[in-house]
């Protein structure tokens, strides 16, 4: 039961990220949709899979997302 939910968390969160109009929104959605598939590669039994997935999917990508809306943010003057 708890495998559908967590999956249900992840699609729900993904396709929130893909229709936000912010793009800093959209980075922690996807962090979000990272850290339940993490979660659920823990309780799949895939503990290599989960820690990749924590660090990569969770933490990582969307600081690379951030941070690269923050460089790009253009300036109204």
């Amino acid at each position: 039961m708890l495998e559908f939910v967590l999956c249900i968390i992840v699609v729900l969160s993904a396709i929130l990220a893909l229709i936000q109009k912010d793009l800093l929104k959209a980075a922690i959605l996807t962090g979000f949709s990272g850290g339940a598939l993490a979660v659920l590669f823990q309780i799949l039994l895939a503990p290599d899979v989960a820690l990749t997935q924590a660090i990569v999917g969770a933490a990582i990508v969307p600081v690379f997302i951030a941070l690269a809306v923050k460089k790009t943010q253009r300036e109204d003057s």
